[in-house]
């Protein structure tokens, strides 16, 4: 029985609308509101509130982009949670591209790097109990109706993951959906990788898909973002692709669906909407345990 749940990015899109459908399940007892912004944060608790008529949600100040305010959330968290949704992520900014002090780009930070840490600071601190949620992206294998092409790592290797990280991999290129679809492929080879260490946690990769009613455009300039909000919107007209109520059910299927595989990354069989699928049958090299551990091993040089 699930009935702790932490998500981050929970102020607003996926992660508030994830809440409060979490919230309508008699069983969930506590929902930790993982945000950046006090403010922010207490207007989504409040809404939230009023929403469900529930009073179970708590503010949990945390910027998975700083590794220093992630350790310090997982001690402030007060008990152990059940489950962890690891909603929040991006295009990282007007500087994405931008190196942090742990040596790696913004847009990584936020996507990837600071939600490691997280999942293992709660896990060695025992407060992570049953499942881990990421958010995956079918930009992981490419999104032709959006532009945006397969990642090509010619050979996966640890040094081409680390530089991934870093971003050396892309060269200045000032276009975040060059590396985005590269750090959520990466992000789906360290969960397996993950499944594998903790078997006694559930580790699932769930993109919510192509979402309408979310912030993730919101760090590009103001001409990128409204190309690709309307691009949006056209698509949704078309039924290309879903709402954002759509989006969240998804991360609870991964929560409860007990036919989902532990270190499998799922999403849109085709598209960006639509039933789900095991994307390894789409592309097999998700399965590689070789390209698994690099990924991890990329990933532990910068924590």
């Amino acid at each position: 029985m699930i009935t702790r749940v932490l998500i981050t990015g929970a102020n607003a899109g996926l992660g508030k609308e994830t809440a409060k459908q979490l919230a309508s399940n008699s069983e969930i007892e506590k929902i930790y509101l993982g945000c950046r912004n006090m403010e922010k944060a207490l207007a989504a608790k409040l809404e939230l509130e009023q929403l469900t008529g529930r009073s179970i949600f708590e503010v949990l100040i945390i910027d998975v982009s700083n590794q220093v305010s992630v350790i310090e959330a997982v001690q402030r968290l007060d008990c152990s949670v059940d489950a962890l949704i690891m909603n929040a992520g991006g295009t990282g900014g007007k500087n994405f591209n931008k190196i942090n002090s742990n040596g790696v780009t913004e847009i990584f930070a936020v996507n990837l790097l600071g939600h490691s840490l997280l999942a293992q600071e709660l896990l060695k601190a025992g407060k992570l109990l049953k499942v881990a949620i990421y958010a995956g992206s079918e930009a992981a294998r490419g999104v032709k109706e959006m532009g945006m092409k397969r990642p090509e790592l010619p050979t996966s290797s640890e040094e081409e993951f680390a530089s991934v990280c870093n971003g050396s991999f892309f060269k200045k290129t000032q276009d975040a959906t060059v590396s985005y679809g590269s750090i959520k492929y990466m992000g789906a080879l360290w969960m397996s990788a993950m499944a594998r260490r903790y078997p006694h946690v559930k580790f699932i990769t769930m993109s919510p898909g192509a979402t309408t009613g979310t912030e993730g455009f919101n760090t590009l300039p103001l001409f990128k973002q409204y190309i690709m909000k309307s691009m949006m919107q056209v698509m949704l007209w078309f039924n290309k692709v879903h709402t954002v109520e759509i989006g969240a059910k998804r991360y609870l299927q991964g929560l409860y669906n007990n036919d989902l595989e532990s270190g499998l990354f799922y999403a849109s069989q085709k598209g960006l909407t639509g039933p789900l699928c095991d994307q390894s049958l789409l592309f097999p090299d998700l399965n590689s345990e070789q390209y698994q551990e690099n990924a991890y091993n990329a990933i532990q040089r910068f924590l």
